[in-house]
């Protein structure tokens, strides 16, 4: 334990340098020096990401370390205490409008029970101003078409979290936000969702993913940050990650 009574831990590494971002490197997502709290708890604390263009981003570590607040900051959802978030060289502080330019699908399906798995995703793709026949195409994508026509509250989770995700990829973004995607999932949902991940990298998309998985991670992303204590503990290339060396950082909490 420090002085001030927190667990100790690595000082903040940079998965980029703040130089980069000061030089025209390009990001699909950046977040620079970044702090949130709630109330008295501090939740994140000078978080510097950069996440390129056709890169997976595996964000690793324990319950209550940040994860899903880093993700729905860099999705416009939450607003930092202090930093900035940038898609595509944009600040979503002074251009909401980047915001259309992010996909995010989390624990909340941002889905209305009583409309149908289609109804949900033609009112989406008026919001986006997407062509709407991309309605149809994602239901067939995420194998909804023979659910199409039943309300949301009447499907299964797994169910649910497919349309949520078509939801989010509607718009054809180029930052995809995912946390804890596979939670819930059946087989062939997960093998679904596995897939759509190597399409997004493949089509130069810049995906993170919020997990607690370790396998997921080390599978499907190309690199992996964890967090503890709001504070980017360990960068490391996902095909290195060590179970034994997460477990030893998670008892740091």
């Amino acid at each position: 334990m420090d002085k001030d009574g927190e667990s100790e831990i690595p000082s903040t590494p940079r998965f980029v340098r703040e130089s980069e971002f000061a030089h025209g490197h390009e990001f699909a997502l950046e977040l620079r020096g970044v702090w949130k709290s709630y109330g008295d708890t501090q939740a994140l604390r000078d978080v510097w990401l950069g996440v390129r263009r056709g890169l997976v981003l595996a964000v690793l570590g324990p319950n209550g370390a940040g994860k899903s607040t880093l993700l729905r900051i860099a999705a416009g959802i939450a607003r930092p205490n202090r930093g900035d978030v940038c898609i595509d060289g944009r600040s979503l502080a002074t251009d909401p409008s980047v915001r259309r330019r992010v996909g995010f699908a989390g624990h909340l399906s941002f889905l209305y029970g009583h409309l149908t798995a289609e109804e949900n995703l033609r009112f989406y793709a008026q919001l986006y101003g997407s062509d709407p026949e991309r309605t149809l195409d994602q239901l067939d994508r995420f194998g909804l078409m023979p659910y199409r026509r039943r309300p949301v509250r009447t499907l299964s989770r797994g169910l649910v979290q497919r349309v949520s995700l078509a939801r989010a990829l509607l718009h054809d973004p180029q930052v995809v936000l995912l946390d804890e995607p596979f939670t819930g999932l059946d087989l062939d949902a997960a093998r679904m969702f596995r897939e759509t991940i190597a399409d997004l990298r493949a089509g130069g998309r810049g995906v993170v993913m919020a997990t607690h998985a370790w396998a997921d991670a080390q599978e499907l992303a190309d690199e992996a940050v964890v967090l503890v204590s709001g504070r980017l503990a360990l960068q490391e290339t996902a095909s290195a990650l060590d179970r034994d060396r997460l477990a030893a950082l998670y008892q740091t909490v």
